[in-house]
């Protein structure tokens, strides 16, 4: 079943690199990961819920711990478009750029249309998953602790689970 759920992950990458970005331009990175590295990344979660008082990183990092891969995207170095149209929260691309904040889990902020290209490039990759029954759950705590233990870089990361068992274990947790 490893080889298997290898192989959907590696068809859930092309899926999320082959999505539509603005422009064409795309900053998506993308990374699988599996056996003892997921161990340890859920491992990690789970203290870094602890730690922080943080709750359901123990919860999904039980599930990462459970899972056969784990796909990992991110947005790296992504430019601003240009278009001045402040769904970023600033009135120019220009004012945004100039505004780095370092917060405590991602970097930012970030242009809205390089987000909706990360949204869209989850979309088709979990699209796939499902296509392929493989289960899955877009989880934006796995982005936190796969950018801190430098898994995958970039200003914001989410990470997708991959698990085929007879009952799916990223849902009635």
């Amino acid at each position: 079943m490893d080889k298997t759920m290898q192989t959907i992950a590696g068809l859930m990458a092309v899926a999320a690199r082959t999505a539509p970005k603005a422009r064409g331009e795309d900053f998506i990175e993308i990374k699988i990961i599996s056996g003892p590295e997921t161990i340890k990344l859920g491992d990690d979660m789970i203290n870094y819920g602890k730690e922080n008082g943080y709750t359901n990183f123990d919860r999904d990092g039980e599930n990462v711990k459970s899972s056969d891969a784990v796909i990992l995207l991110s947005l790296k170095e992504a430019t601003h478009l240009g278009l001045n149209c402040g769904a970023c929260g600033f009135a120019t691309c220009s004012a945004m750029q100039k505004s780095v904040n370092k917060g405590p889990e991602f970097t930012g902020p970030i242009c809205a249309w390089r987000l909706v290209d990360l949204g869209i490039a989850l979309g088709s990759a979990v699209k796939t998953a499902s296509i392929l029954n493989a289960d899955n759950r877009i989880m934006y705590r796995i982005g936190v602790i796969a950018i801190r233990n430098n898994l995958i870089s970039g200003e914001v990361a989410i990470g997708i689970p991959l698990s085929a068992t007879g009952k799916n274990i990223y849902f009635d947790r």
